[in-house]
């Protein structure tokens, strides 16, 4: 099992530094928007995941909805393992992204994914390094 969390934190990492790409890429082209959705999706459903695995496996809380990404998002708040209310606003973007079907809403929110966004999956991989690092 401790293998699947270290494998689950390095997936997180490396949809990361894919998503990090977009900030180099031009918007306008239809597979840089749909890619960067893409690896936003991603991006937030692992570190959800990441969040609940610390939670369980490092601090042993387990009074929460663990299949809930907003119940670990608020655990994550409480425990200081992010410190930013903006990952509610977060989830909530990601949830409107899956019925965006024309694409207006992710044009958007594409500034808010490459700039707000990954710079809060930044601040979560420098927080939860230490775990993956003991």
């Amino acid at each position: 099992m401790e293998s699947k969390f270290i494998n689950r934190y390095h997936t997180f990492c490396k949809s990361l530094n894919n998503l990090e790409k977009s900030k180099h890429a031009d918007p306008k082209q239809e597979f840089v928007l749909e890619g960067t959705v893409l690896n936003f999706n991603l991006t937030f459903d692992i570190s959800w995941k990441v969040m609940k695995d610390i939670l369980i496996k490092k601090m042993e809380i387990l009074d929460f909805a663990v299949g809930s990404p907003r119940e670990t998002l608020q655990q994550a708040f409480t425990n200081k393992i992010i410190d930013d209310d903006r990952w509610i606003q977060m989830l909530r973007v990601r949830n409107q992204l899956a019925h965006d079907y024309d694409g207006t809403f992710a044009e958007e929110k594409f500034q808010d994914i490459i700039h707000i966004y990954c710079m809060l999956f930044e601040k979560l991989k420098d927080n939860v390094a230490k775990y993956y690092t003991e």
